[in-house]
């Protein structure tokens, strides 16, 4: 399948490889010539600009850091009016309906190119390992149509079709929205738990007994508890934007959207204070403080603190 790929950031870069890999004939492109280095190793073409990348394409993916630039590339960078009629367009970015519905009714749409949103999850380690979980919105046909594609670079298992055009970006904004919403609230709960005495493995082990346990507090906190690892594969000012657009979905569809909105303010004061560059799980270093310690577990490996006590 002659595809083309634009946008080779930590995330778009191992997608791309994994499309050469695939057999596929890749033309990459991004504002950073340097960054398609190892696809041109492995045969991909370079397209000086998103136009050329999208010229003769039978599927043009995006893979672009906001709404913004999926607009700039495909309006103003010329993508949209290169396709050829019938070729499809994924935007794999997580992006809102609104963008995409721009971009088709001024270009796509008179010139019979189709397309599915289909923002992937799994961060850059499930990007790089090929296993990313991908939530496609749009027609059933024309999501058949990018299943080899799409298997090439996420786990079969986890490929999902959500619904109409739209739902991709709705579910991928919906996900975020919960986990940024998850990491608030479990750093609060660890807050306050060890300033009140309880050590911290005996507080994480009680809560993971309990009908408050979740798969964050369970898996995705420990590269903080046992590494201090933020996770800066993903930025805060990245996060951010994705938070405000799942506010501004809440707002213009007519859904209150209170704890999401403090969830927000939070993770900005996070980013004001760490920088846009900071890792996405930044704002558990703003409850550390509050705690007066950090949040570290001394040995992972060893048996669970409190195993064995009955309540």
């Amino acid at each position: 399948m002659r595809i083309g790929f634009i946008g080779l950031g930590n995330m778009g870069r191992h997608m791309a490889r994994h499309l050469i890999h695939a057999g596929h004939q890749v033309t990459v492109h991004d504002t950073r010539p340097e960054a398609a280095a190892e696809h041109l190793a492995l045969g991909a073409l370079w397209a000086e600009t998103p136009a050329v990348c999208a010229d003769g394409a039978e599927l043009l993916i995006t893979m672009l850091p906001n709404p913004r630039t999926v607009e700039d590339v495909l309006l103003r960078g010329g993508a949209a009016e290169a396709l050829p009629e019938g070729a499809l367009w994924i935007d794999m970015s997580t992006s809102t309906p609104a963008a995409a519905e721009r971009v088709a009714a001024e270009v796509l749409d008179r010139r019979g190119v189709r397309r599915l949103d289909a923002p992937v999850s799994g961060m850059a380690r499930g990007a790089e390992a090929g296993a990313l979980q991908i939530f496609a919105g749009g027609a059933v046909d024309d999501f058949r149509a990018a299943l080899p594609a799409l298997e090439a670079m996420g786990d079969p298992e986890r490929i999902l079709h959500v619904g109409p055009l739209g739902a991709g970006y709705t579910v991928k904004l919906m996900i975020n929205l919960l986990w940024f919403s998850h990491l608030v609230a479990t750093s609060e709960v660890l807050a306050m738990g060890v300033k009140a005495g309880v050590d911290l493995g005996v507080l994480r082990n009680a809560l993971l007994a309990s009908p408050a346990a979740s798969n964050f507090l369970e898996n995705d906190v420990l590269c903080v508890l046992t590494d201090g690892d933020y996770d800066d594969s993903f930025a805060m000012a990245l996060a951010c934007k994705d938070l405000g657009l799942a506010v501004d979905l809440g707002r213009d569809i007519g859904v209150s959207t209170e704890l999401s909105a403090l969830v927000e303010q939070i993770y900005r004061r996070a980013k004001a204070q760490y920088g846009d560059l900071a890792g996405e799980m930044s704002p558990v270093r703003l409850y550390e403080t509050l705690a007066g310690r950090e949040f570290r577990l001394p040995d992972p490996t060893a048996a669970p603190a409190g195993a064995g006590v009955g309540a």
